[in-house]
């Protein structure tokens, strides 16, 4: 039977990724990133063509942009272009109501601080449909900065309410386990 062996990690990935003092660099990442996407949200929740009387009028016209590049034989893959046309084009009214509340509850952890990790996930996923339809805009900065707070989901919310959310989900600073030092073993 082959024993297990600790790699230790390098100070500075635990600095970035379990220091507490590394929540402040994470603060700021988060209230920009929580901004970006909060005021986005707000503006397509509001927005009749998104969530109200018209509401998926401006996801369908996104679409068929989308699309139209992908014809063209420009920024859009084929294989993303047959999702969009067959799923999201005829379901676009229910896509466009969880695009304008996701981008608002993204915003929403993120600045809080609560669930840091899931809510920068979904935010990067986001990112990552926008770049595959064509768009760039801020999306490849949001999707670097957002795959960092889930890399930081441990300390990225420490200045938020994730510092008294995740211990009562049972990680990752509770009990004797967070007060565990490792070392390197090879035997």
């Amino acid at each position: 039977m082959q024993k297990e062996i600790h790699i230790p990690e390098n100070p500075v990935s635990r600095f970035l990724f379990s220091s507490t003092r590394a929540g402040l660099i994470w603060l700021v990442i988060r209230l920009y990133l929580g901004y970006a996407w909060i005021t986005a949200g707000w503006k397509k929740v509001t927005s009749p063509a998104w969530t109200g009387d018209n509401a998926g009028s401006a996801l369908q016209s996104f679409v068929k942009g989308a699309l139209a590049k992908a014809e063209s034989g420009k920024d859009v893959t084929g294989w993303y272009a047959g999702f969009l046309e067959s799923f999201v084009l005829p379901n676009a009214k229910i896509f466009a109501y969880m695009v304008a509340f996701g981008e608002l509850l993204v915003g929403l952890g993120l600045i809080l601080g609560l669930l840091t990790g899931i809510a920068a996930f979904f935010g990067a996923i986001m990112n990552v449909s926008f770049l595959f339809a064509g768009t760039l805009s801020t999306n490849p900065l949001l999707f670097i900065l957002a795959t960092w707070l889930v890399l930081a989901w441990k300390n990225a919310g420490w200045y938020g309410l994730d510092r008294w959310a995740l211990p009562l989900l049972g990680t990752p600073w509770g009990g004797k386990a967070s007060h565990k030092t490792h070392t390197t073993r090879v035997d």
